[in-house]
């Protein structure tokens, strides 16, 4: 396991291939799910937009077995860091932002801190969003984690899907510009 640059994403990393797992999910409901954030209890039903991350590195330690060579796994902090900078923008389109990943809360704390996530940063470690809408998941060294992937919904209805995401520091600005061709 070797240390990275948690900022900057890697030459080389392998792209991820639409696998057809979350085709289901335009058109569906967001739940009144509340689950805990860095920023309080939150609802994902009250986001217009909620990007989804496998997990986020720490400065000093390394990243799990193989990290580098799972399509769309790196790149968690590039992607949240994207956000937090478009986030005026996307206010300016009335779309309330969140990210989540299946990390604790306690780690989603010290990562929205460190990062100065303007935003609330959603913990379910306990896998609840993917049992409610059937979100997709892989397992590296005994963790299910969530593919990377963004949602738009608009009155709670998912009316566009990100995904997959590559690379993901380019997400936001993609989900930016939806935005402004779709209201």
């Amino acid at each position: 396991m070797e240390e990275c640059d948690l900022h900057t994403l890697p030459p080389g990393l392998p792209v991820p291939e639409d696998d057809g797992a979350a085709d289901h999910l335009t058109g569906m409901t967001l739940p009144k799910l509340t689950l805990d954030s860095s920023q309080g209890p939150v609802d994902v039903l009250s986001f217009e937009v909620l990007y989804v991350y496998p997990r986020s590195g720490k400065p000093g330690e390394p990243s799990l077995p193989g990290w580098d060579a799972i399509p769309g796994a790196r790149g968690c902090t590039p992607q949240s860091c994207a956000f937090r900078d478009h986030a005026a923008e996307l206010a300016e389109l009335g779309a309330r932002v969140a990210g989540l990943s299946v990390q604790s809360l306690e780690d989603q704390v010290e990562f929205a801190e460190r990062n100065h996530m303007p935003y609330p940063v959603i913990a379910d470690p306990e896998l609840r969003l993917r049992d409610k809408l059937g979100l997709p998941t892989f397992e590296v060294a005994g963790h299910t984690l969530y593919k990377r992937l963004a949602l738009v919904s608009q009155a709670g209805q998912i009316v566009r899907v990100f995904y997959p995401v590559f690379p993901p520091n380019r997400n936001a600005a993609d989900v930016v510009a939806w935005l402004r061709a779709h209201r």
